[in-house]
């Protein structure tokens, strides 16, 4: 093969991870819409962004499984601290606070 081939082989591919790539952000867009009949929330989890009053899979959907959680079960509600991005031993970059399955507040931390 000369380099021109190579070059026309590597451009090629790369366009085909793009299209790939396009293709499956337009499905999970489509997705979410059908799961949450809600554009902006959808739009906020394709940003991976949160909120307050998210629901618990909302958040699970806009930032993935947690690293860990901790739960507190009381006798009117239930709190849950999902905890994202291990920087040590119980340590984490972020944490969301939800109680009965919604998202009521976080904590970001900058290291």
């Amino acid at each position: 093969m000369d380099g021109a081939t190579v070059i026309t082989i590597i451009v090629f591919g790369f366009a085909l991870m793009f299209a790939v790539r396009l293709y499956l952000r337009k499905k999970r867009r489509e997705f979410l819409i059908k799961k949450y009949n809600d554009i902006s929330i959808v739009d906020m989890i394709m940003a991976g962004q949160i909120c307050q009053g998210m629901s618990e899979d909302q958040l699970i959907d806009s930032w993935g499984h947690p690293v860990a959680v901790d739960r507190k079960a009381y006798k009117t509600k239930t709190t849950e601290t999902f905890k994202y991005g291990q920087t040590g031993k119980n340590r984490f970059r972020n944490r969301v606070f939800v109680e009965d399955r919604v998202v009521v507040g976080w904590k970001k931390n900058s290291n």
